[in-house]
């Protein structure tokens, strides 16, 4: 019986990559389903992600491989299609992240399984547990927010999470935690950073009369809102929109952006290339 995997690679440029890459799968029998490369040329740097069908279990096919991926200086990883990824969603009181995710997970879409959600506040207990999911109240302190973030830690490795998600979490993680897991933790905001920070920037935004508004999906790192950016989109709006159609359009693009930066990475579609990101779309 064949099993799908995914082999995904980084490592410096140079001819001969796709054809060793593309002949060790022929050797050991495996069939590509699908494949992107792309090449950095000011860095020099090659990306690839193939989807493969092989026979054979997945530690023939790392052992078999780890000469090659030697030789070409990679860094690699092989991921079983069949582990699907174990996700934990953060929120604070806004839910509109929130309810879309829940709702791919309850249909099969997720390419992913929503372990728990942890919250700041209770607001969201209701709704998360009516879909058969843990919620964790943990508040946070604003004079010591140590031991919060210690049991969110604690909760996390207790799921054995492989993706944090920040849908609206309305607290900064601290660097330890940032550190911790890197390349693991996805965050949302608007696109206004850094002209609109703090509190309503929404209404910031319609004091200044914008035309655009948008939202980011990005990996989370020490540095606030300055991780690797996944993904992107915006709205057009017009004079006629008022401080509150901006915050529902935003809401509404928050969504789409964070599910579809969400999916990308639970499907190893992401690749990270210093501070930006390869995304095999």
């Amino acid at each position: 019986m064949s099993h799908t995997y995914r082999l995904i690679v980084s490592c410096p440029d140079r001819v001969g990559i796709v054809a060793r890459v593309s002949g060790f799968i022929a050797e050991h029998g495996g069939s590509i389903l699908e494949a992107a490369q792309h090449s950095d040329v000011i860095e020099n740097r090659f990306f690839m992600r193939y989807e493969i069908a092989f026979e054979c279990d997945a530690e023939r096919i790392r052992q078999g491989f780890a000469p090659t991926a030697e030789e070409f200086g990679m860094k690699w990883r092989l991921h079983d299609v069949a582990e699907r990824p174990r996700v934990v969603v953060m929120v604070s009181k806004m839910a509109h992240c929130l309810v879309d995710l829940l709702y791919q997970n309850a249909t099969g879409e997720l390419p992913g399984d929503i372990v728990a959600v942890i919250s700041n506040h209770d607001d969201l207990r209701g709704m998360t547990e009516w879909h058969d999911i843990p919620f964790h109240h943990v508040a946070v302190d604003k004079d010591n927010k140590q031991p919060a973030f210690d049991e969110v830690a604690e909760l996390v490795d207790s799921y054995n999470c492989d993706t944090l998600v920040l849908a609206r979490y309305m607290q900064i993680l601290p660097p330890v935690l940032c550190e911790r897991y890197r390349g693991r933790v996805i965050n949302i905001h608007h696109s206004f950073l850094p002209s609109f920070v703090g509190a309503r920037p929404y209404h910031q935004a319609y004091d200044r009369g914008v035309k655009l508004i948008g939202a980011t999906c990005h990996y989370v790192t020490e540095v606030l809102d300055a991780g690797p950016i996944i993904e992107q989109d915006i709205q057009r709006v017009t004079h006629t929109c008022l401080p509150d159609d901006l915050v529902r359009l935003g809401r509404d693009v928050e969504r789409r952006v964070l599910t579809r930066g969400l999916h990308w990475h639970l499907e190893d579609r992401v690749l990270l290339n210093g501070n930006r990101t390869v995304v095999f779309s």
